[in-house]
């Protein structure tokens, strides 16, 4: 039997929704709706330092204002410290996560002894130093074990996809130093505790997918289907973001930015009406698309 269909949109409230982050959000909703399943809200607040007071109720109020009401309450990550906990101590337990000592200058250090440069805009990549103990170093954070070999997936939207997680990656953060669970555990716990079947974002995430599932492979956890969709682009050619500064949503309007998002996502939407006729007209294209 086919299990239900379970998506999410899991916005982090560092600022409030913007034309990219709308996008993510309509895909994620349109594929629930066509394939008659349910659609949930997260809030990915575990990274508290980024996070501005007050942004998730705007947030949940942007996706309300253009017709966005997810299925369930929404959940915060903030509250579910005892449930990465768990999973951080399973995988202890089973000898697949260890402490590490290691700042970020100690690494940059290491990887230049062994003439390894960081690309411009590249990840570090760890280079194991704390595998084998911390021969009397303070643990600092936990990261996973990662185990040779690539890892394959397949993505809706972009096919066939590869990593090789332990070359090009490393034995990545679970804890972080200052004691807050690293975005990679907690949204692997949460999909799995909240039954995620699907999992519908922008493609700036595809490359973080080959981490979640090993993470999900060793803590026995079931594998969504992903699909990975466009990234709005601004002005000088990078993806439309908070951090390059791009602008809340104007919803005096919200037709015609759910129009705009749509045709993002490939879809020939006409803007007029009422916000549930765009939404049903949208429905109707993402069906003929993605069903």
């Amino acid at each position: 039997m086919t299990q239900p269909y379970r998506g999410r949109f899991a916005p982090s409230p560092t600022g409030p929704l913007h034309a990219g982050s709308l996008v993510a959000a309509l895909a994620s909703w349109l594929d629930a709706r066509v394939h008659g399943g349910q659609w949930l809200v997260r809030i990915e607040d575990v990274d508290r330092p980024r996070c501005v007071p007050g942004v998730d109720e705007q947030i949940l109020g942007q996706l309300a204002a253009c017709g966005l009401l997810p299925d369930e309450p929404p959940q915060w990550q903030s509250r579910r410290d005892a449930s990465y906990q768990q999973a951080l101590d399973q995988l202890v337990g089973h000898g697949l996560a260890y402490p590490c000592a290691c700042s970020r200058k100690d690494i940059e250090m290491a990887l230049r002894a062994l003439g390894r440069e960081r690309p411009r805009h590249a990840e570090l990549v760890y280079p194991g130093t704390c595998r084998g103990g911390l021969h009397g170093k303070p643990p600092r954070a936990w990261r996973l074990r990662v185990a040779p070999g690539v890892v394959p997936w397949t993505d809706r939207r972009l096919g066939e996809q590869r990593q090789d997680v332990e070359q090009e990656v490393g034995d990545f953060v679970l804890k972080r130093a200052d004691g807050l669970f690293a975005y990679q555990l907690a949204v692997v716990v949460d999909d799995a505790a909240q039954g995620i079947t699907h999992v519908v974002r922008g493609e700036d995430l595809a490359d973080n997918t080959p981490r979640q599932l090993l993470l999900q492979r060793a803590l026995g956890l079931p594998q969504p289907i992903y699909l990975h969709t466009p990234l709005v682009l601004g002005a000088n050619g990078e993806k439309l973001s908070k951090q390059n500064g791009a602008p809340a949503l104007e919803l005096d309007a919200p037709q015609a930015a759910l129009a705009a998002a749509a045709a993002v996502l490939g879809l020939p939407v006409d803007g007029g009406g009422t916000v549930a006729e765009v939404l049903s007209r949208a429905v109707a294209a993402w069906g003929s698309r993605w069903r």
